[in-house]
């Protein structure tokens, strides 16, 4: 490990002015992530400044219903908020399926969403990697490659995102907020991620050197019947094959709301707004389900070993909907 500078921020001003005008200047989270990049050479900052006790923390019911999780909060303390559970279970089900007990008190929810990807070509500094050396190519696409993307990829990346609370958020239509040294700002989830495209190392749409402050979680969604399910390689904590988010709302037998979102699939979680039209307005039956299903990976492009993800992940999303419904067993 390189030597670096480290300060701890006690204003979120004194944050964002120590990293301006450095780009090997990183913010300091739980360090779950960061620093086991490190270790491994991947990441090499120049300065880390440490934004644990920033007052950024802690879960606020909203006046319409909703939660603004802190993004300092840690992933424990935002799965075992009360309101949280109440209002978006799928949320504290996908932390709680992310993690051990350990890294959960130490991860908090800001680093959760700025998560490195974790495809062993990445990690490796001997192998080609658009996301981490631009332009040495992808050495995962015609590699080992059977964990990779099967939405959204490109011939420069095949990696997935690693969150698994990402994905949930995603299905709630959160909502980012950062500030900067100009002021603050705000972004949809579904904008916050970048598409992979010929630029891989390029993950958010965050403006250099801002800080997340906040992700809000809207009271349109609150109360949703929801689940998060994952699959995975090991029974122990394991990063996602596939895993779903879903939310319905069925009133008078009518699919009045549905929210899906998919993890372990693309550089991003997938949010499958086409397949929540097919099932909009119709009945929750295993045909619509069925249905809803299939257009969600309608656009898969599987590689050559991976396309195993794309049965189990329409499998994966008809069981979670007969869950929500209560048909499983019918």
């Amino acid at each position: 490990m390189r030597e670096f500078a480290y300060e701890r921020a006690a204003r979120v001003r004194d944050a964002l002015t120590a990293v301006a005008g450095d780009p090997g200047a990183r913010f300091l989270g739980g360090g779950t992530n960061l620093v086991d990049l490190m270790k491994s050479g991947v990441e090499e900052p120049t300065r880390l400044v440490d934004v644990r006790r920033l007052p950024l923390d802690g879960v606020e019911v909203t006046p319409d219903g909703g939660v603004v999780l802190g993004a300092t909060t840690t992933n424990s303390d935002a799965a075992a908020h009360p309101e949280v559970r109440h209002r978006f279970p799928a949320v504290t089900q996908a932390v709680l399926a992310g993690a051990s007990g350990q890294l959960r008190n130490m991860a908090t929810v800001g680093g959760n969403l700025l998560q490195r990807t974790r495809c062993g070509y990445f990690a490796d500094l001997s192998r080609a990697c658009n996301k981490r050396d631009p332009g040495s190519g992808c050495a995962a696409f015609d590699g080992i490659h059977h964990n990779h993307a099967v939405l959204g990829h490109s011939p420069h990346c095949v990696a997935t995102h690693p969150s698994d609370l990402a994905v949930a958020l995603a299905a709630f239509d959160a909502v980012v907020h950062y500030e900067t040294l100009d002021g603050a700002g705000e972004l949809p989830l579904s904008r916050f991620y970048l598409p992979v495209g010929d630029r891989p190392d390029r993950e958010t749409a965050l403006p250099p050197g801002a800080l997340i402050t906040a992700v809000a979680l809207p009271g349109s969604a609150a109360g949703l019947r929801s689940r998060y399910r994952k699959v995975r390689e090991r029974a122990s904590y394991a990063f996602a094959t596939v895993s779903v988010a879903a939310a319905l709302d069925v009133r008078d037998g009518v699919v009045r709301d549905v929210r899906i979102a998919l993890g372990g699939v693309a550089s991003h979680p997938w949010r499958a707004a086409s397949a929540e039209a097919v099932l909009r307005g119709n009945r929750p039956t295993a045909e619509h389900f069925r249905a809803c299903a299939e257009e969600a990976l309608s656009a898969a492009e599987p590689l050559r070993d991976n396309g195993y993800k794309v049965p189990l992940a329409r499998n994966l999303i008809e069981a979670v909907l007969a869950e929500l419904t209560g048909t499983e067993n019918r």
